[in-house]
Parts: C-alpha cells; structure tokens; sequence
C-alpha cells in the first residue's frame, strides 16, 4: 500500500519552459522534508498544458531525481484513451512506482465507458494504478461499484477521492475487498478521510509545507487525531488561501516566496490577485515557513 503524504507536484516554469534546475531542487526538498511520496504531472503539475514531451521530460526528471528515495506516482491522465496509454506505458519505462489514472473529461462516458477505459491501461501495462476521482473536474463520477470493479483488477491499488463527500469512502470500502490505498484529494478535509479509513493525501499544500502536511499524516497513521487536529488547525489558513483563486496559481505564488521556483503559471491560469498574495503570505508567515 502506499501511505502518508504524497505531494501533488507544482511544474516550475521559467520563461514558459519548465524549469528543470527547480524541479530537481523541488524533488529534493519535498524528500527531505519529509514527503512519502511524489505526484508529478497531475492537475496541480498542469499536465493540461504539458505538451507530449514537456509531460514525459517532467516524470523522467522526478524519478531520476527521485532515486527510489519515496515511490513516484505519475500522472499518466487524459480523455483519450490511447495518450493516457502512451503516458502510463512510459511511466512504466523510466522507472515510476505508479500511474494516477483520470478520464471522463469531455467525453461524458458512462460508467462502462469509465471502466473500459481504465481496464485498458491495466491490462497494457505492469504498473500500479490509482484512480484519480474528480467529478469537478472531470464532469464524470466514478462511482462506487465501479470503483469496486476496477480494485478487482491486479494492479489496481488505490484512489485519490476528490469527490468532496466524506462519505463516498464508507460506501467505497464496503464494497473494496482488498488491500487498497485511499487518498483524499482535499487538503482542507484530510484529517477527515483519514479518521474515516484513509491511507493518507495527495495535497497540494504540501508543496509548501511539507513537513506539516508529513505530521499531521503519521500522526494519523499513529492514530493520534487530537495531536493531528492541532496541527490541522495551524494548517486550515493555508489550505484556504490556497485555492482562493484557481489552482496552481496560488501555490505557486507561494513557493515563489520560499524561494523555490517562480510562480509563472501557464493560460488559462493567471496570477492571482494582491488580495490573494497577502492572504498567502500572512498564512506563511504564521507558520514561520519564510525565511
């Protein structure tokens, strides 16, 4: 299974490249700070904006960077089945632990269409997969007796919910009958999930601190909520500031201000406003994460 705090990795461009220095220097810090594992190429890396070999260069960085220090998952998402294929299947050949799997964008499939969809990967490749459910996003859900039906497929190993109903995962482990890694995909309801059956969250926030987002996880692993409830709590302005405007903008914006990597966003994403930049650094500044 995997566990803990897995980062959804920020892309750092530079002059509308990606900045490969900053990812190395990205890689390095979140291990080091104490995340167990690494997303890149998901939403928050804006894979939407990736072309082809912008997305391949970003994951064969992160592994190679990654040296097997905390498994990589990468984002291997897309409504057409055949480029989500091509992504998996090269994740599979530079090294990555594991493939993030979303579709429906678009397409509108049902939910055989969802299946058939992710089945394919499956049964074209020898990497672990998670399904990546975000009905906001991509306008479909997969729900719970699909969910089931894919975990039953080998190397099926876990969901990152995103849903935003803190139920889904009762009614997804009634029916999962194995082992089986469930992330929340919300920074803000994590300890939630967690408390509910979790494994763990693929979090945004964690790109910034990593080291709470890290804490506040083992501390649930430990099973110590009221310890890990405190912790939420110093973390909830941040989580909020966040996502004031569309993500990655405001996390970028962040890491900026750490010194990690500009905060140049690609269109449709802009920078976010000054309102939402002092609200993110004042949310930094109470936990003493700026130098």
């Amino acid at each position: 299974m995997f566990l803990g705090s897995f980062v959804a990795l920020i892309t750092p461009f530079n002059n509308n490249r990606v900045d490969e220095a900053a990812l190395r220097n990205l890689v390095d810090f979140q291990i080091e700070q104490g995340s167990q594992g690494l997303i890149p190429v998901g939403t928050t890396g804006e894979s939407c904006v990736l072309n082809n070999a912008e997305h391949k260069s970003v994951v064969k960085i992160v592994v190679e960077q990654c040296a097997g220090r905390v498994p990589v998952i990468a984002g291997a998402g897309s409504n057409n089945p055949a480029e989500a294929l091509e992504y998996a299947q090269y994740a599979q050949e530079v090294g990555a632990d594991g493939v993030l799997c979303v579709a429906g964008y678009y397409n509108r499939p049902s939910q055989e269409g969802l299946y058939r969809h992710f089945k394919m990967i499956h049964d074209n490749t020898d990497i672990a997969m998670l399904i990546y459910n975000i009905p906001p996003r991509a306008v479909v859900d997969v729900e719970p007796h699909t969910l089931a039906k894919l975990a039953k497929l080998t190397n099926v190993v876990g969901v990152k919910d995103a849903t935003g109903d803190l139920n889904r995962i009762n009614l997804e482990q009634q029916l999962v009958d194995k082992e089986f890694s469930f992330f929340s995909g919300e920074d803000a309801s994590a300890l939630a999930y967690h408390a509910l059956g979790g494994s763990g969250c693929i979090s945004v926030t964690a790109n910034v601190a990593p080291k709470l987002c890290a804490q506040m996880q083992q501390l649930c692993l430990q099973g110590r909520y009221t310890q890990a409830r405190a912790v939420h709590k110093k973390l909830l302005p941040l989580h909020q500031a966040l996502f004031l405007e569309p993500s990655p903008a405001g996390v970028k914006y962040a890491a900026q201000l750490l010194g990690l990597c500009s905060q140049e966003v690609r269109l449709p994403i802009v920078e976010v406003s000054e309102e939402t930049k002092a609200k993110i650094f004042n949310a930094l500044s109470q936990l003493q994460l700026m130098k």
